[in-house]
């Protein structure tokens, strides 16, 4: 009798480039290597030549992480010192202003953009994403985070940080403005732009919000006409029980960490049971996993990358970023004590999670030294250090295990990093049929390279506020 069983379809895998505004990202001190340009984050043509690169290559996005205080918690408190040398995430520039130069340079390569609701009104940040949403042509997502770090609370004009959770209650609300103003401020036939008749908009198709909630008021309507995304493709970065709860409501891929892929699997399936939960299609939310990837031709080379590129690590630069990262400052320590035996279970927690990334360490003990190594080479993210089988084989791994349906992929050094991922991952993973070998729709939006849509899918929360052709009000108003 014959086999009749259907081969298993694999999934494609979807690849971000993982970067920031700032000379030292994930890997504090390395912006002085040889082979490294993030000095020259400043000048537009660092970022142009890298959007080409990526482009070109058919990476999916370029992920902009961005934060709104320094890391001041080592040696802190308010200490900003240890992370001035190494570049660590200070001084960092406002990624939004990147997006229109980047679109208007490349042709597929999708922008998300990091911008934190809680020190922005929600009529600012509605404007401003919806002009790069016009200006690259549908082409930018919005990463949504509530901000975490005291020190951007202060600059803010707060004494402390809002409550966490809290801060999602206001983001529930904040969206529910935006879903108002992108979504039901225009009717769809609205924009008119008729030359013969004189009339740019339909004098009917437009109307005010009149929103009025717990923490915010705004009349509206929006001051810019429908982009093409409507609402700009909506990622969200989350694994608190409440920023699982927000991203499954509202985002449509969700950046998530994780260790291992096992335990990964249950922030994925946690995120998608969120989404079930909610009414929409699990599918309809992708989820992207930060990891960091050394490649070369053998396993011996790419170990012989990672120990050179730890000859430029800033110790007090990697420092400063766990205490940002975890709020722990280390510096009240002794640089010998094994963190494993802490009388910090949170401490103990952080290092436990990084043993279970490196094979055969569980015995060793994680001493300052160790934590600065890790941190170094990709910050609190997985690490993956191979040839282009071993990467590809833990990538795929990653996908069956976890099924989670991407990555995020940090650099160490840039030039550099990427070329490698392009020279001799991406091959390979063609070749197994893990990674698109054309690009389906050129210029495509955001939100067509995710899921497929140009607009919001009915499912999603934010439909229910379109206001349509044919209606006289947007449904949300109708008595």
């Amino acid at each position: 009798m014959s086999d009749t069983t259907t081969p298993k379809v694999k999934k494609q895998i979807i690849l971000n480039a993982f970067v920031m505004n700032t000379p030292g990202h994930l890997a504090p001190g390395l912006w002085k290597h040889p082979r490294n340009k993030t000095d020259q984050y400043k000048k537009l043509s660092f970022w142009t030549d890298l959007a080409q690169l990526l482009d070109q290559a058919g990476f999916h996005a370029m992920f902009i992480a961005d934060t709104l205080g320094a890391y001041d918690v080592y040696k802190g408190p308010s200490n900003v010192v240890p992370t001035l040398s190494s570049g660590a995430q200070f001084p960092v520039n406002d990624p939004l202003y990147l997006v229109p130069a980047l679109s208007a340079v490349t042709k597929n390569l999708i922008f998300g953009v990091t911008a934190s609701l809680t020190y922005e009104k929600p009529y600012a940040l509605a404007r401003r994403l919806s002009t790069v949403d016009h200006l690259s042509e549908g082409r930018v997502a919005w990463n949504i985070v509530t901000s975490y770090l005291d020190s951007a609370a202060r600059n803010h004009g707060l004494n402390e940080q809002i409550a966490h959770d809290e801060r999602y209650a206001i983001a529930d609300e904040y969206l529910e403005v935006l879903y108002k103003l992108w979504e039901g401020s225009f009717r769809d036939d609205a924009v008119l732009a008729d030359r013969q008749l004189g009339t740019y908009i339909s004098s009917d198709g437009v109307r005010e919000i009149n929103h009025k909630g717990k923490y915010f008021e705004v009349p509206g309507p929006h001051f810019c006409e429908p982009s093409p995304q409507g609402t700009p493709f909506l990622f969200q970065a989350g694994v608190s029980e409440a920023g699982n709860k927000f991203g499954g409501t509202n985002g449509e891929a969700i950046f998530i960490g994780g260790q291992t892929p096992e335990v990964t699997r249950t922030t994925v399936d946690n995120i998608r049971g969120i989404a079930k939960e909610a009414g929409r299609d699990p599918n309809h939310i992708k989820v992207i996993v930060g990891i960091n990837v050394i490649v070369a031709a053998t396993d011996e080379e790419a170990q012989a990358k990672r120990d050179e590129y730890l000859q430029y690590a800033d110790d007090e630069g990697a420092l400063a970023l766990f205490g940002g990262w975890t709020g722990i400052d280390l510096s009240t320590y002794s640089d010998d004590e094994d963190f494993r035996f802490s009388d910090s279970p949170r401490v103990q927690t952080v290092v436990r999670r990084f043993s279970a990334t490196v094979p055969g360490t569980d015995n060793l003990p994680w001493t300052k030294r160790r934590i600065v190594e890790y941190i170094s080479v990709g910050g609190l993210q997985a690490k993956i250090v191979g040839s282009t089988q071993t990467v590809a084989d833990e990538l795929e791994r990653w996908v069956e295990v976890s099924d989670v349906d991407g990555f995020n992929l940090a650099h160490i050094v840039n030039p550099g990093a990427f070329e490698d991922i392009i020279e001799f991952l991406l091959p390979e993973l063609r070749r197994r049929g893990l990674f698109r070998e054309t690009i389906e729709k050129e210029g495509a939006t955001a939100r067509e390279v995710f899921i497929g849509s140009k607009r919001l899918p009915e499912d999603h929360p934010g439909s229910k506020y379109k206001w349509r052709t044919g209606e006289s009000v947007p449904s949300y108003q109708a008595v």
